[in-house]
């Protein structure tokens, strides 16, 4: 016999949200169906380009006519590829966006519903969502919202936290190594020059490098994400390239100049930057709330200091099951969130 929870509305939302493939870089569909969604719930619905003439937008909703707000509940509408479809095995709701970010958004979806129909919240200028396109792949749509022309006091971002506070997580920088090499037949290779070679040599030398260590995040690890050279087996390589990153607690310009001191030191090695953002301290000691620091990246440092003055990171779901294969949500969990997120709202609206 299902439970009674796979009735409620949360899960409605979740499954519909679920049908609609939004991968990064395909939120269009995503995008009309919330703003459809929010108006019919009564609230202005602003799309917004992520830059002039971009088909990729954000959602911005809000009570009345004030777009400026106290409180943002804010969470990413993008998924990682490959849509994986929407699956119910008991009370668990199973397939890609379950947990990272879907749940979490739907549960902040009717966490501001229920504030509304208990008048805990004005009628206009205390809360708004924003809903953003690109967070797994860059994070464009965060940084776009610096260019809203809004400050919030306080922001409430969505992430699978397994419903505690995140004290803070690691920054990312990711860049890419470029080796080039002269070919030549591999019986031969005093006649060229093996750019795999060169590569490999520059790879060894970052993995044994020692990066900064936090007492709350713990330490920056280097990761060699993707490895690609050469033609054949009996062809010295003439090209090879990989996809790295540090994933770091502190310090971000003394991690870049670290690396680009030791690339320099492989005259046949290019560094190209990818993308970066900074570490993020969260504010946590909020009571109710179990608290720890996670390991993974998210949109909070795109949102400038400036636009967003403090910041908690709260949702359903785990991490460890995000990005693979077999995603899911606990519907308890993603209910019982909608409590949290309420919480966390009161809280910054005292």
């Amino acid at each position: 016999m299902a439970s009674p929870l796979m009735e409620h509305p949360v899960v409605h939302l979740l499954k519909s949200l679920m049908s609609i493939v939004s991968t990064s870089e395909l939120e269009y569909d995503i995008g009309v169906f919330l703003e459809q969604h929010l108006r019919s719930l009564g609230y202005t619905v602003e799309r917004i380009p992520i830059a002039p003439g971009s088909t990729r937008h954000n959602v911005y909703a809000y009570l009345g006519s004030t777009r400026q707000t106290r409180v943002l509940l804010t969470a990413h509408m993008d998924t990682v590829p490959p849509h994986i479809p929407l699956t119910i095995d008991g009370d668990i709701i199973r397939g890609r966006g379950s947990s990272d970010d879907l749940g979490p958004l739907a549960a902040q979806i009717m966490a501001a519903e229920e504030l509304r129909k208990e008048d805990k919240v004005r009628a206009e200028g205390d809360i708004a969502l924003l809903f953003v396109v690109g967070e797994e792949n860059g994070g464009h749509g965060m940084v776009a919202a610096n260019d809203m022309g809004i400050t919030w006091e306080s922001g409430i971002f969505a992430e699978p936290t397994q419903s505690k506070l995140a004290k803070g997580h690691k920054g990312q920088v990711a860049f890419e190594l470029i080796a080039t090499g002269i070919a030549c037949h591999s019986g031969y290779p005093h006649l060229g020059k093996s750019a795999t070679s060169a590569l490999l040599t520059v790879l060894n030398d970052l993995s044994a490098a020692t990066w900064p260590e936090s007492d709350l995040l713990g330490p920056s690890t280097f990761n060699i994400g993707t490895l690609e050279g050469g033609e054949k087996h009996n062809i010295v390589a003439p090209s090879a390239k990989a996809l790295c990153e540090v994933r770091m607690v502190s310090d971000l310009p003394g991690i870049k100049v670290k690396v680009a001191d030791i690339v320099s030191r492989h005259p046949d090695v290019e560094l190209k930057w990818v993308f970066e953002y900074p570490e993020a301290l969260l504010d946590w000691e909020i009571d109710g709330f179990e608290a720890a620091p996670v390991a993974f990246g998210t949109d909070v440092p795109r949102l400038h200091d400036q636009y967003c003055y403090r910041r908690v990171l709260f949702g359903p779901g785990s991490i460890l099951v995000a990005h693979g294969p077999d995603e899911y949500i606990h519907v308890p969990e993603l209910v019982e969130s909608i409590s949290g997120y309420k919480k966390l709202a009161l809280h910054f609206l005292q």
